[in-house]
């Protein structure tokens, strides 16, 4: 990826050039299974028809995160990843596709937003997801990431207020990452009923893409989330428990993104 484009630019370019319904963003855990089968799981979601990913770093107590994801993570930090380990992953996968990454704001805070930011930066990741970074704490970590030219994904969820939609959305960048459920990640059997609502109260509060996301774990949801109106739609732990279930990870999720990518198209 150029370096010279910053990385709200990078993501946008992406959502525009998807050619599919919503753009896919699938999510991998740094670290999981290993160091290097993350970079290769990442590299199959490329190939597969991907138009971002989402690389997460493993952390001890992940909030958002249901027992797939968690498990993974935890089996991650086991085998000794670290910040700098996923960063690298980042740096490697960054250069055929655009990274978003998913942290949790205890490991923001432990190296100061301008650093973490620039780190990003340096290794061409475009954004950056803190799920436990709440609108009214983020004016620090939101000018660090414009300054490194960073995208700060915010959330938001389906009981998120009128006042605090508007609020998150005249902020975002990038995208909004628009939590499908409230509770935690993981695969459900159906997605809401009020979705479409949710999608449209959410994209008329900013000037992003909307990305769905929690909960999507079929092709056919993937494309019923597409019909209700998402711009881009994010697979996590789907993808994680494939990873973990077979004997060769990435060749198992190269093959389960190409069936989400088609059913996008």
């Amino acid at each position: 990826m150029s370096t010279a484009t910053t990385g709200r630019e990078t993501i946008a370019a992406a959502f525009a050039s998807s050619g599919k319904r919503a753009a896919l963003m699938p999510y991998l855990m740094g670290g999981f299974p290993t160091m290097d089968a993350s970079r290769a799981i990442g590299e199959a979601y490329a190939e597969a028809g991907a138009d971002l990913l989402e690389l997460g770093v493993p952390f001890s107590d992940p909030l958002a995160d249901g027992p797939v994801i968690h498990a993974a993570g935890t089996e991650a930090l086991a085998a000794g990843a670290t910040v700098h380990d996923v960063l690298e992953v980042g740096r490697a996968l960054a250069e055929t596709i655009p990274v978003v990454l998913m942290c949790y704001a205890n490991l923001v805070l432990a190296r100061g937003p301008e650093r973490f930011a620039d780190e990003l930066a340096q290794r061409g990741v475009s954004g950056l997801i803190v799920p436990d970074l709440p609108l009214e704490e983020a004016e620090g970590a939101l000018a660090a990431c414009d300054a490194a030219g960073v995208a700060l994904v915010p959330l938001v969820a389906p009981t998120s207020p009128p006042e605090r939609l508007a609020a998150i959305g005249a902020r975002a960048r990038g995208f909004v990452y628009t939590v499908s459920v409230t509770g935690t990640t993981g695969e459900r059997g159906s997605l809401s009923e009020d979705l479409p609502g949710i999608l449209a109260r959410t994209k008329a509060a900013t000037d992003v893409p909307v990305a769905l996301g929690f909960g999507i774990g079929t092709p056919e949801a993937a494309a019923a989330a597409a019909d209700a109106g998402a711009d881009g739609v994010i697979i996590g732990s789907r993808l994680v428990r494939a990873a973990a279930e077979a004997a060769e990870p990435a060749g198992a999720v190269r093959e389960l993104v190409g069936r989400f990518a088609d059913a996008l198209r």
